[in-house]
């Protein structure tokens, strides 16, 4: 496996190898979770949320920054669309644009979290602003916080918003293991940070507490059909697990519903893996066709010995993407859309 590795990371490994290699590990990783599920499925659940339960709310955020959110703005500008979202587009029809479909999402997004003009809101994991900035440009009376547990995204959303004369939102560097705060929201919106989380109950718990008596969460995941799991770095073949996901999960579709928090989940959506894997081929498409200018970034960031191992890297990373989301056409693996808000209040008594 180690010299399997190394010719992948050096580049010398077909794509299309590549592809096929990648769906192989993916049939392992669904045997696994066969095995790990298949005998009593309701019983390793509950066995899975009381691991959640027994750890922080993250376990290694430093890891998430330096394998994603430390990575210079510069190479994001080269391989995401224009707005610099870093998680699946929608694609509308056939012949959408990355653009296209970054905007498609954004505003499914906001219309799922039922979002208006007025409100309060704030944003956990706000990434590269995209999210962040639509919600201040379209809801100019809304206020919006955005939480970042990296110092390069807070200054890159908030000279965009500067930019662009935005004034009705701000941005924080908080690790999640601490943010806190005093304000109360009418909605919390979340893209792609909870798989990064690990222990969704308190986390939700804290949430609850900062949203209004009305106010509702938005939760947008990536996510298995059935079973979540961890990313974990056991031998050489988790290589994702180790340079992009270190201790991340693989929520389920269901997870949020089967935990004991004070929110309560009122409607679901899947997303179809296929938007995402479209959403990755772009990334990819871009990544090569910008290929020197993304080793210009890299040589900068890690040096001229290491700039094409990362860029392979990420090339590998994008690919891997693309077939888990395309695997069985889309629906072993894909984007869970969670809307949640306070629990009903439990009336006791003859009154």
């Amino acid at each position: 496996m180690h010299s399997a590795i190394r010719l992948v990371e050096r580049g010398l490994v077909p794509k299309p190898l590549l592809r096929r290699g990648i769906r192989r590990l993916l049939r392992e990783r669904l045997a696994e979770l066969e095995r790990s599920f298949g005998r009593d499925p309701e019983r390793a659940l509950r066995a899975w949320i009381e691991h959640m339960r027994g750890s922080p709310v993250a376990l290694v955020p430093e890891a998430a920054n330096a394998q994603h959110y430390e990575v210079p703005p510069a190479f994001f500008e080269l391989v995401l669309g224009p707005r610099l979202k870093y998680s699946s587009g929608w694609y509308a029809h056939a012949d959408a644009t990355l653009a296209e479909a970054e905007d498609a999402m954004l505003a499914l997004t906001c219309e799922r979290a039922r979002l208006c003009d007025g409100q309060d809101v704030l944003e956990l994991g706000c990434g590269w602003g995209s999210l962040s900035l639509w919600m201040a440009e379209r809801y100019p009376h809304s206020r919006i916080l955005a939480v970042s547990n990296s110092a390069p995204q807070r200054e890159h959303v908030l000279a965009a918003a500067r930019r662009r004369g935005l004034a009705n939102l701000r941005v924080l560097t908080r690790d999640m293991n601490e943010f806190a705060t005093a304000e109360r929201f009418d909605r919390v919106v979340s893209v792609e940070m909870f798989e990064h989380m690990r222990n969704w109950e308190a986390l939700l718990a804290r949430i609850a507490g900062w949203l209004r008596a009305d106010g509702k969460l938005f939760l947008h995941v990536f996510a298995h059909r059935a079973h979540p799991y961890a990313f974990e770095a056991r031998d050489e073949s988790d290589w994702m697990s180790r340079h992009f996901f270190s201790g991340g999960m693989m929520p389920s579709h269901e997870l949020v519903s089967r935990l004991d928090a004070p929110l309560f989940e009122v409607e679901r959506w899947i997303v179809p893996g296929a938007h995402y894997a479209r959403t990755s081929e772009h990334w990819l498409a871009q990544l090569e066709a910008r290929r020197a200018e993304v080793l210009a970034v890299f040589t900068a960031c890690y040096g001229r010995a290491d700039a094409p191992l990362w860029y392979q890297r990420w090339r590998v990373f994008f690919l891997a993407c693309a077939e888990l989301f395309a695997y069985r056409g889309g629906r072993e693996w894909f984007v869970s859309h969670h809307l949640l808000e306070h629990a009903p209040v439990r009336r006791t008594g003859a009154w």
